[in-house]
């Protein structure tokens, strides 16, 4: 069986020499040649590959740990009151910019001066109508006196007028009798000389000429009395002996209209505190809203990290909710050994390469914190990189982290793409 199994084994370009006929020719020995050479060939090119990619990464300038990272935003209650939800999410969720996480509803909201505003707008609104009513009837008292004084005025004007036309037909009988008394003293005084008129008929006429001048002008004088009246009842003033310079008619039209003056502004003022009262509900209004309910909307678009409370809970102002990772902003945490960390300098350039195979992506260094914690809110502590106590942080502007496919936590390493040129 042993020999059996040998004959198996062995090579076939032995059977040609044993077998056959002898007109058979035996294969060229440079076959077994090649392939001995391509296995060396093989073999000297995997432990090429498997050798200096373990060169490569100590010659390069790298990270010992990498972690994608983004920073996380607190959402605070901005008020006193009981939390609830309706939007139906939970820890880990996608968010989008603007979405509704939480409400805060606040039933106990102070609304003392809601209540004092609306009272007073009530009490102007009862008062606004009356004031209306009685500035109407003080309008149309006031017209209808001022409708009185006008017929008083214009009565008046036509009385003065006649009167004044009673005077001149006065004064032109006077002037009648005056010319008749001097033509009749003229006649005398030519006929007292040859004596048929006596000294006494002489006097009489003479007399009588004096009294129709005196007539004529105290006619005269009665008629520039009525002018004057008569300008003045034009002008709105009365002159007269039975009366002052107003009539009660005028007086009470006045009157009114000072009244009417009164309510219009009362009415107005009424009006402007309505209109100020409304514009103060309608602000108290919306200042009451926010201080009894609150919605608590996502700044960014990320993923809830931590869910601090929960519907149903009374909360206190400025009380922390929930923190959101902000995807949009992420970033990769490195920890690097001490000689690296000595040649590296803010705003270089470096790649992080993930684990998972995924492409290289490129970024620059944004903060250098050395062996302190970073000074970042950021959802993975810096410190759990531990293997080395040198810390980097590198912004990734081209890395996908946003919404579902938010890459914090994924692991990796970050090649800093050092210039040995600069100092």
């Amino acid at each position: 069986m042993q020999r059996d199994l040998e004959d198996r084994l062995k090579p076939d370009i032995d059977e040609p020499a044993n077998r056959g006929s002898p007109d058979q020719t035996t294969p060229p020995r440079s076959y077994s040649t090649v392939r001995r050479v391509l296995k060396i060939a093989a073999g000297l090119t995997i432990v090429a590959v498997f050798g200096w990619l373990p060169l490569r990464a100590i010659l390069q300038t790298s990270s010992v740990e990498a972690v994608v990272n983004a920073r996380l935003v607190t959402l605070r209650s901005p008020i006193d009151g009981e939390v609830s939800s309706k939007s139906g999410r939970s820890t880990s969720s996608a968010v989008n910019e603007g979405d509704l996480l939480l409400r805060v509803v606040n039933a106990r909201g102070d609304r003392n001066r809601l209540d004092d505003l609306r009272r007073q707008m009530s009490r102007l609104d009862n008062e606004r109508p009356s004031l209306a009513t009685k500035f109407a009837s003080a309008q149309a008292a006031q017209q209808d006196l001022a409708r009185q004084a006008s017929q008083f005025r214009e009565g008046r004007t036509l009385q003065l007028e006649a009167r004044i036309a009673e005077i001149q037909s006065v004064i032109e009988a006077a002037a009648s009798r005056r010319e008749e008394a001097t033509a009749a003293v003229e006649r005398a005084s030519s006929l007292i000389k040859s004596g048929s008129v006596s000294s006494v008929e002489f006097a009489r006429l003479t007399r009588e000429q004096s009294v129709a001048q005196q007539t004529e002008i105290g006619a005269r004088r009665r008629l520039d009395a009525a002018k004057i009246e008569l300008i003045a009842a034009q002008k709105g003033t009365y002159l007269g002996d039975s009366y002052n310079d107003r009539p009660s008619s005028v007086q009470r039209e006045e009157e009114m209209r000072q009244r009417a003056n009164d309510l219009q502004a009362d009415l107005a003022h009424a009006n402007a505190q309505i209109a100020w009262l409304a514009s103060e509900i309608a602000s108290e209004q919306l200042l009451y809203v926010s201080r009894s309910e609150a919605d608590i909307k996502a700044p960014v678009t990320g993923r809830i990290w931590e869910m601090m409370t929960s519907p149903g809970e009374d909360v206190r102002a400025g009380q922390p909710l929930l923190k959101l990772l902000d995807c949009s902003g992420a970033v990769v945490t490195a920890n690097v050994t001490e000689r690296v960390y000595n040649r590296l300098r803010l705003g270089e350039q470096a790649t992080f390469e993930p684990n998972d195979g995924s492409p290289a992506i490129e970024g620059s260094i944004v903060n250098l914190t050395g062996a302190s914690g970073a000074p970042a809110n950021l959802a993975i502590n810096p410190d759990t990189l531990n293997k080395e106590p040198y810390r980097v942080t590198v912004s990734m502007p081209n890395l996908d982290s946003t919404g579902k496919d938010c890459a914090v936590g994924r692991t990796g390493r970050v090649v800093f793409n050092h210039d040995t040129s600069k100092p």
